[in-house]
């Protein structure tokens, strides 16, 4: 069996892959977490369409967002070296700034794992995983499963369009929002999520950190929030 592949070396098969990966009905429970963006509604912090591409667009450029970019470079690059993804792995699980955040990561990570090498049987992927045991960041799950198959650099697009897009379906629910509404703020974190893996690809982990001191408030707080719909 041939597959098609354009100018730029993609594959068919990998792009099918990633797809499917990042997409929103993929099952690793995306859409119950927040990332802090419940509580900073309560506080009127995120109160519309504009305010709720800002926040989120700090995110992805001195956030969660860049830290997991860079994350996932690196393990990308790993792929095949225990000794530096146990590294990498025990980084990223020290990385997140609460309690909240880190289960988003762990167990969407973990959530991730056990569908992907279910639904795309994968030697080198259940390696890694035998390696480095269930609590593995989401970005580090990803970059395994996309490296060899998926072009770095698509792979992690890919990997923070979804961030990007499982935090505005948040905003939308939460505001509330429309769904035009909703869908005009994803478009204008493009140039964001651009910069950001611009950004990621030239930096070395060791250089890697985070000013979003906002964001870990509100997921701090969301821990005590009296009603909420998200688990961060």
């Amino acid at each position: 069996m041939t597959t098609s592949t354009d100018a730029a070396g993609w594959d068919a098969g990998a792009l099918y892959r990633l797809l499917a990966w990042t997409s929103p009905a993929y099952p690793i429970g995306a859409y119950t977490y927040s990332h802090g963006i419940e509580y900073a509604v309560e506080e009127g912090l995120v109160r519309d369409r504009a305010t709720l591409a800002d926040w989120i667009g700090w995110i992805l450029r001195h956030g969660a967002g860049l830290l997991d970019s860079v994350l996932f470079a690196e393990s990308y690059r790993a792929a095949g070296d225990g000794a530096r993804l146990a590294e990498l792995t025990e980084l990223g699980r020290a990385l997140r700034g609460s309690a909240e955040t880190a289960l988003e990561s762990r167990q969407q990570g973990m959530s991730f794992l056990t569908i992907t090498r279910t639904a795309w049987p994968d030697p080198q992927l259940d390696a890694a995983a035998g390696r480095l045991g269930e609590e593995v960041p989401l970005a580090i799950a990803v970059a395994l499963a996309a490296a060899g198959r998926v072009p770095l650099e698509p792979a992690l697009t890919g990997y923070l369009h979804a961030f990007a897009a499982n935090l505005v379906s948040a905003g939308v629910r939460l505001v509330p929002l429309g769904q035009t509404d909703g869908q005009r703020a994803l478009a204008a974190l493009e140039p964001v999520v651009r910069e950001t893996v611009a950004v990621a690809l030239a930096t070395p982990i060791e250089e890697a950190g985070s000013a979003a001191p906002m964001v870990d408030w509100t997921s701090m707080r969301h821990e005590t929030q009296y009603t909420r719909l998200f688990r961060s």
